[in-house]
């Protein structure tokens, strides 16, 4: 893989506390991945956040940085830690603790596609999996805390949005005939990777567009949030979850004819968002 590992959009000069990253909607699918994998060109798609880099791609005229992997997550998985490597795919791996992530197939570098379809006939070896995330994974974290670093000395804090989309039948557990279907769900770890009050205005700018917010189910948020919210240091992160089908055709992996209005709503709430983190103290009134 001799292209770039990632895109890092910056506005002309940072204005907000609020840095965007977007690690799931990568598409240069490279050779080692296409040479080995069982799945078709298109069935190993299937995972990917289709277009999510492009539905945030006005962060920076509104003064917040955006990072965007360019590879795809059946390649290596952004949020999970370096060492969630599943035995089941990499050998000589010890299991050395029960993750239902890695059990499931979904470690740093995944074994399975969406519904749980194999990526590859039989395993890699440690030193193929260590190389791929030497390559990937340590650059794109490495960056993505210069960034959170920088804009903390700059402004006193910083807000992660990490951006993802999910299939639209991610939430059919979820849902009660009486109830509307979540199309958007914020994770914070329950609290614990962000400010509360910095959720409750992103919530409240989503459902301003119509749109049916829910939090933290089913979808809490994984290692990105986890790392970087660290609320008692003044560094937030949230996790959003949006629902494919509100821009594209699932099965085609193609924006539909409702793509350039998404589009347009979303940067009206990234607009919001970063304003709210221009304007807002950089001490929460609680502490």
């Amino acid at each position: 893989m001799h292209h770039r590992i990632f895109d890092l959009e910056r506005p002309a000069r940072q204005t907000t506390a609020v840095v965007f990253a977007s690690p799931h909607s990568g598409s240069d699918y490279p050779a080692d991945l296409m040479e080995r994998t069982i799945l078709d060109a298109h069935t190993v798609r299937s995972s990917e956040d289709a277009f999510v880099h492009d539905l945030f791609s006005a962060a920076p005229e509104h003064g917040a940085p955006l990072l965007s992997a360019r590879f795809p997550r059946a390649y290596l998985d952004l949020n999970r830690s370096r060492d969630e490597l599943d035995p089941a795919l990499i050998e000589g791996v010890r299991r050395r603790y029960n993750s239902p992530r890695i059990a499931s197939g979904l470690g740093v570098i995944p074994r399975v596609v969406s519904n749980g379809r194999a990526i590859y006939r039989g395993k890699m070896t440690q030193d193929e999996a260590h190389e791929r995330i030497e390559r990937c994974w340590v650059p794109y974290h490495h960056t993505l805390r210069t960034l959170m670093d920088e804009t903390s000395a700059t402004f006193g804090r910083a807000i992660l949005i990490d951006c993802h989309s999910m299939p639209h039948e991610a939430v059919d557990n979820l849902v009660r005939s009486e109830l509307p279907r979540p199309q958007v769900v914020l994770g914070d770890r329950f609290g614990a990777s962000a400010d509360m009050a910095i959720v409750t205005h992103l919530e409240a700018l989503f459902r301003a567009e119509g749109l049916v917010v829910t939090r933290n189910s089913p979808f809490a948020g994984a290692y990105t949030v986890q790392h970087y919210g660290r609320p008692g240091r003044n560094q937030h992160a949230i996790q959003i979850e949006i629902d494919r089908s509100l821009y594209m055709d699932e099965a085609t992996i193609t924006p539909h004819e409702g793509y350039p209005a998404f589009k347009a709503m979303l940067e009206r709430v990234i607009a919001g968002i970063s304003d709210f983190a221009r304007a807002t103290p950089t001490r929460m009134a609680a502490e």
